[in-house]
């Protein structure tokens, strides 16, 4: 393959593993994307030019795929991120309250990172635990029967573990 300094595909060791076991094709654009993101916490511009030039897809292509699913971030992600479910259980039992509240007290939009870079918060369909609704996780884990005051001490500890 050619090398970066030729316009071609960066051949590096890191990038070789990286996209190891994927044939060079536009069937590996998805499950790229995703081993990119696992491996970078999200799809940066030259990460996408990566997957374009080893699949031999259009960037424009390998773009489009990226902000059409709601899986894939298209910028660093805080130091965690709260995923609030928005199933039909949770949004029953308030999650849309909560998301609007996480929302205010963050001080951010969904998808969008605290500007201390300490959360991200995104919402998702659902998180598999709608006995606990409504329900997020941060991180790993899973927080459940939510209210205000109940994510005020949860998000409260993570700030405090992070300054302490």
């Amino acid at each position: 393959m050619a090398n970066a300094a030729s316009g071609g595909f960066d051949e590096s060791t890191a990038k070789r593993e990286l996209f190891d076991g994927f044939p060079p094709s536009s069937a590996s654009v998805i499950p790229l994307l995703q081993r990119v993101q696992d491996k970078h916490g999200y799809l940066s511009e030259r990460n996408l030019e990566h997957v374009a030039q080893y699949t031999h897809v259009p960037l424009s292509s390998v773009y489009g795929v990226a902000t059409f699913y709601s899986q894939f971030r298209l910028s660093s992600p805080g130091q965690h991120l709260i995923r609030l479910c928005q199933g039909t259980a949770c949004h029953v039992l308030g999650g849309g309250d909560i998301l609007a509240y996480l929302s205010e007290k963050l001080e951010v939009q969904e998808g969008e990172t605290t500007e201390d870079r300490l959360f991200t918060l995104e919402s998702v369909r659902c998180l598999g635990c709608c006995s606990l609704a409504p329900a997020m996780m941060i991180d790993d884990e899973t927080y459940g029967r939510l209210t205000r005051d109940k994510v005020d001490e949860i998000i409260s500890s993570y700030r405090e573990r992070e300054s302490g």
